[in-house]
């Protein structure tokens, strides 16, 4: 009986075990998504400064950036089914979104525009538009992912299995959370050094609320991320790829902030 219980709870983790390596990763990890909502909250207008009193009196970006993700645990077909595609963009190599657009379901695109328009409808109400908030900054979030403009072939990377710093893991991962977990610092320390990187000269290089040029950027980026070596990925692999993770997270807080000001200024009007 007490062997018998033993393997019975070895194949159950053994289950565990393997749904948690299959399950795909979400876009930036917290401490990414966490990074680009306190940047933003920088870079806000007094307008978007009263409208996030308003929907977030007791919160912040970096608070509404996550919401999106840890949601996906609810098991209501909104979160599970409904929302599920809101996270990425499919564009094969050598295309541009414009020349696949989005499936049947939704895309992070369909999603954003949905959500934009509910912010600024004046029929919304304050919960609605609650969440419209936490989706637009989350799925901006997303897009300056390279991998989450994926090419429609791995998932987005989660399919391609690599070895980081001598751990099992795959590409997607290692973008989401581990290059940045890596470097062993909260998201408040990401943020101050971050910040104070970002000149007037490349807020003015970054200004387009454009998602069509975000997605431009994150797949030319993708296509240069896979790696020569995936059971060796370490140092060099770091080296060579996280100044474009740090600059893709600012770039997101900067777009964050300009797309919010924009809305919110349209929909005043």
């Amino acid at each position: 009986m007490f062997a018998f219980a033993n393997r019975t709870c070895a194949v159950a983790l053994s289950t565990l075990l393997t749904l948690c390596v299959a399950s795909p990763a979400f876009g930036w990890g917290q401490t990414g998504h966490r990074v680009t909502g306190a940047i933003a909250q920088q870079y806000l207008n007094p307008l978007s400064q009263a409208a996030l009193m308003e929907l977030l009196p007791y919160g912040s970006l970096a608070e509404a950036s996550t919401h999106a993700d840890e949601m996906r645990s609810d098991p209501s077909e909104f979160w599970q089914k409904t929302a599920s595609p809101w996270h990425y963009v499919t564009v094969p190599e050598g295309k541009v979104y414009q020349d696949v657009g989005a499936p049947e379901e939704g895309d992070a695109i369909t999603a954003l525009k949905q959500f934009t328009a509910t912010l600024q409808s004046n029929a919304a109400s304050v919960e609605e538009k609650r969440l419209a908030l936490q989706f637009i900054v989350h799925i901006i979030g997303d897009l300056h992912q390279p991998l989450h403009a994926g090419n429609g072939t791995d998932r987005g990377g989660n399919d391609v299995k690599v070895r980081f710093f001598w751990q099992d893991s795959n590409l997607h991962r290692v973008w989401d959370s581990q290059m940045l977990d890596q470097r062993d610092l909260s998201y408040s320390e990401w943020t101050q050094w971050l910040t104070k990187t970002i000149t007037p000269q490349d807020i003015r290089s970054w200004a387009t609320t454009d998602p069509m040029i975000w997605i431009e950027e994150s797949t030319a980026i993708r296509d240069t991320i896979y790696p020569d070596n995936a059971n060796k990925m370490s140092y060099d692999y770091l080296y060579h790829h996280l100044p474009t993770a740090k600059k893709r997270l600012q770039m997101a807080g900067i777009r964050i902030a300009m797309y919010l000001n924009k809305v919110f200024e349209s929909g005043n009007k």
